[in-house]
């Protein structure tokens, strides 16, 4: 089966959507090696990222052969290539597909993350938000199947676009392999020094914006012992400024270690070294930085309300997002329960093998063959 995929993100998002589109035709080539695997790009990456899928899993990525606007070529230009290159089915892997795909027989099937911008649209400027929902619902409606990387996002799915639940399958994800992996001793104190880590902290990773709440964070703070400190993880906003002047305000800035830019190959030393995670995110689609926690052996705390439980299971321990008073409490409790803590590392290690690769692998092919069956 030759198989393409929108490859957008593969090459200029390093985050959320980015790391998905990585994954997805990176695990099918690995699992699945009998397929071809054909990435299409509206621009070469900045970085080796294409030639190091290229050589190592023997995916093909295709660029449009002349110049022309990237935007439009993705949106339609793509599909004569697609038709030149025989493709089976194609993926959508963030939410859209070209406009008119089905019309020239190309099964399809998009991945939708999540719609936040319907359900928060006090996060997102008004043109983002309309064309978002114009490309989410164009690509629910038009192709063959929906994968939702959560039951949350399905159930938004079908609220907002009044999509049948039988075109729609829940497939979730796993994080990137290394944080499988245990850091050594070595690894440890080397990111330690790198970054000035404290002796004792608490470990949050993701976008500095309202959404991801990490002033709740920081109230909470507060009232833990002095002793354990805050290390932040990602890229700032001007959310950022605001966090850090609370943080001035009731002097607990030296006790807060903000992070930039810190590589993959960084973090599972720095998660390991965490006493717990915490994800307070107002909502999410999945939450993938809490099962990079859970693979790291570290106890989380997460928020209530959307898809995080799915994330985390039921045994992490999940807070009102507008209560510091919970937040603190619950980091009390695992600070000073150990038992408790390492209970709970274990049950997490257990949950997260359910985001096993090859699960993930069949089921993501299942669909795409009965798509295919059913064209």
């Amino acid at each position: 089966m030759r198989i393409g995929f929108d490859g957008k993100r593969v090459v200029q998002n390093f985050t959320g959507l980015g790391n998905y589109s990585r994954y997805v035709p990176g695990l099918l080539a690995c699992v699945n090696p009998e397929n071809e695997y054909w990435v299409y790009c509206p621009k070469k990456a900045s970085d080796n990222i294409a030639s190091e899928l290229e050589k190592q899993l023997s995916i093909a990525f295709r660029y449009p052969a002349k110049k022309t606007i990237r935007s439009l070529w993705r949106s339609f230009g793509m599909i004569s290539d697609l038709k030149k290159d025989q493709i089976d089915i194609f993926h959508g892997l963030s939410n859209e597909i070209p406009f008119g795909i089905t019309k020239h027989g190309i099964p399809t099937v998009v991945t939708i993350h999540d719609l936040i911008f319907l359900r928060y649209p006090e996060y997102f400027p008004f043109i983002d938000r309309n064309i978002y929902a114009f490309k989410f619902r164009y690509a629910c409606t038009h192709a063959n199947k929906i994968i939702a990387v959560s039951e949350q996002t399905k159930r938004d799915i079908i609220h907002f676009f009044n999509i049948p639940a039988a075109r729609i399958e829940v497939i979730y994800q796993d994080c990137d392999p290394v944080f499988r992996q245990k850091a050594t001793e070595q690894q440890k104190e080397k990111v330690s020094v790198k970054y000035n880590l404290p002796k004792k902290f608490l470990l949050n990773v993701g976008t500095i914006e309202s959404r991801k709440n990490v002033l709740l964070i920081c109230q909470a703070l507060k009232n833990v012992d002095s002793s354990v400190h805050l290390v932040v993880i990602g890229k700032e906003t001007a959310y950022t400024s605001q966090v850090k002047s609370y943080l001035q305000n009731v002097g607990l800035m030296d006790r807060v270690l903000f992070l930039t830019g810190v590589p993959l190959v960084d973090l599972p030393a720095i998660y390991q070294q965490a006493e717990l995670f915490i994800y307070p995110s107002k909502f999410e689609g999945f939450g993938i930085p809490v099962v990079e926690a859970l693979h790291s052996g570290i106890p989380v705390i997460a928020a209530k309300g959307s898809c995080l439980e799915e994330a985390g299971g039921p045994h992490s321990i999940y807070i009102d997002p507008n209560s510091a008073e919970q937040l603190s409490d619950a980091v009390n409790q695992l600070l000073h329960d150990s038992e408790k803590s390492t209970q709970m590392i274990k049950q997490g290690l257990a949950y997260v093998e359910r985001f096993d690769a090859e699960k993930i692998a069949k089921q993501l092919m299942a669909v795409y063959e009965d798509v295919v069956k059913a064209s």
